[in-house]
């Protein structure tokens, strides 16, 4: 490719940057498989089953396992060599897929058993997601990242395009356990490009957490995060409604346009064109609307995609209706992405990820079982449609808590923290820690210092800090003091350590409306028993934080 011809900002930029042109052609692979595989389920389950649900629980048992287990996949992606984290659940996806196909060619296939192979491939894909996102800012500089995610999302697409009407094909031609095969064989080019890739990533001078104080540090983190709050909401109500053309098309090929497996692929097809389509125009979409608008515009056409597929018996009408869902599809899932990436600094972007990834593939999975339970009772015409209208209560949603819009905000580590020099000899563990700061704030400037102090609170809170309070002296008002504590010194250490270039513009405000000789003075104290035993502290010594 010629880097003269990719103009910077361009939905192409980011395949100058190797190793992500790389991964993205060798995921192209993978994603081919991984649909070829979806249909030759999907289909399966068509002709094993004899009940409606069952067939949209193959995409709930896919969904099901990312909801369950992202959090902990997140944790491990920020903790953790994500390269390796990849590679070991690409290798994982393999080993199932190979079996799948095994069980498959032998006849031994069941419902049941089929919905488990499925659930485990699920899991492995729970595993992989939070590393693979979180690495396109491994792979590709900040500014980029927004073309790079909808560069794998348009790839993705592109593979959708075509991928299951030629699965369609092999279904038809040579079963299901062909395709099954067929994906076996489409891990080995991202095993091997994975296996290859060297990145550098930053060394942590702490000792890393344990999975559970990972895991509640992100939790902690998206909780305190408002704007982070808004998304989660907004892409479980898509997912939960959106599915539903996933989890249903089947039964439309079959029951509402009178196909095979040939046309379901076609129609899985025509739906990845629009993805492609919408993923081409995303950056464009993007410089001309607010964020609410975008994804206010998806809900209502992925609505109209899904009452056409309702209300038509013809192929192509119901294919031309899928184009349009599958634009709003990536258009919305890319930019809620985005937003999230955007939105958190790289110690929490996995952890942030994977919520985020829960809250989408949860709202799938439960549509996929309440679409499938709907569509069995009264038929998948009516489940669509009623989908549809649901969709619409979710663009409404932005009419009280619209999105956020993307602002360019320096997340990079602040690294302005230094050790203090300490008399005691405090090790990582020792604590609870009580940190206090105290301010000089003239009257007319409090108002502000409260504003700013709220802000500060939520920061605070955000990266670990416990019991934070804010205090006014009684006998001189003009002191203020904020307090807080951490459980040990080490995570005193990495509240501070968290803090980021944007994070670092509250307190150059609150620092601007100090008005005492000396900058604020900040006290360190341990909490210490009353036993004499138990409070002696000896001189300080080094302290080995690894």
């Amino acid at each position: 490719m010629d880097d003269h011809k990719i103009e910077q900002g361009s939905a192409l930029e980011p395949l100058k940057h190797g190793i992500f042109r790389s991964v993205w052609f060798a995921s192209l692979a993978s994603n081919f498989g991984g649909l070829i595989q979806s249909v030759g389920a999907a289909w399966l389950m068509t002709s094993i089953a004899t009940s409606s649900d069952m067939v949209a629980l193959v995409q709930a048992s896919i969904t099901l396992p990312i909801m369950l287990f992202s959090l902990a996949s997140g944790a491990l992606a920020d903790s953790y060599d994500r390269r390796r984290v990849m590679l070991t659940a690409q290798c994982f996806m393999l080993a199932v897929s190979a079996l799948l196909t095994l069980v498959a060619y032998f006849g031994l296939i069941t419902p049941w058993l089929l919905l488990s192979f499925t659930f485990l491939i699920g899991c492995g894909t729970a595993l992989n997601n939070p590393s693979w996102q979180a690495s396109v800012g491994d792979m590709v500089p900040r500014p980029v990242m927004p073309a790079a995610v909808a560069l794998n999302s348009m790839g993705f697409n592109m593979t959708r395009s075509v991928g299951p009407a030629i699965g369609g094909i092999i279904v038809a031609a040579a079963g299901a356990a062909a395709a099954f095969a067929v994906n076996t064989l489409s891990y080995f080019a991202l095993i091997f490009v994975l296996f290859r890739w060297r990145p550098d990533y930053p060394r942590s001078t702490l000792p890393r957490e344990t999975l559970g104080q990972a895991m509640g540090a992100g939790l902690r983190y998206v909780a305190m995060s408002p704007n982070i709050g808004k998304v989660l909401l907004r892409s479980f109500t898509f997912g939960f409604t959106a599915v539903v053309i996933q989890a249903l098309l089947p039964l439309v090929a079959r029951d509402l346009v009178a196909g095979g497996p040939l046309t379901y692929g076609i129609m899985l097809g025509a739906f990845g064109i629009g993805a492609v389509g919408g993923a081409l125009i995303s950056g464009r979409i993007r410089r001309s609307m607010t964020s609410e608008a975008i994804v206010r515009s998806a809900f209502i056409g992925f609505a109209l995609s899904s009452w056409i597929a309702a209300w038509s018996s013809n192929a192509w009408l119901t294919s031309a209706g899928l184009l349009i869902g599958g634009a709003c599809w990536v258009l919305a899932l890319s930019h809620f992405n985005i937003s999230v990436q955007m939105s958190t600094p790289r110690w929490v972007v996995g952890r942030a990820l994977s919520i985020y990834q829960m809250a989408t593939f949860g709202g799938m999975a439960l549509g996929s079982w309440i679409w499938g339970l709907v569509a069995e009772g009264q038929g998948p015409a009516t489940a669509l449609v009623a989908a549809g209208l649901v969709m619409l209560v979710g663009a409404a949603i932005g009419l009280f808590l619209p999105l956020p819009e993307h602002t360019v905000l320096n997340l990079d580590p602040l690294n302005r923290f230094r050790e203090p020099h300490l008399a005691l000899d405090v090790q990582p563990r020792s604590g609870p820690i009580e940190i206090s700061i105290e301010f000089i704030i003239r009257e007319e400037d409090v108002p502000a210092f409260l504003e700013a102090m709220a802000e500060r609170r939520r920061v605070r809170r955000r990266d670990g800090a416990r019991h934070w309070t804010l205090a006014r002296d009684i006998e001189n008002p003009e002191v203020w003091v904020e307090s807080y504590h951490t459980p040990t010194w080490l995570e005193y250490v990495r509240h501070n350590q968290r803090a980021t270039h944007a994070d670092a513009e509250i307190g150059d405000r609150l620092r601007a409306l100090h008005s005492g000789p000396q900058p604020p003075r900040v006290r360190r104290v341990i909490e210490r028993p009353t036993s004499l035993a138990a409070a002696v502290v000896t001189p300080k010594g080094p302290i080995d934080l690894h």
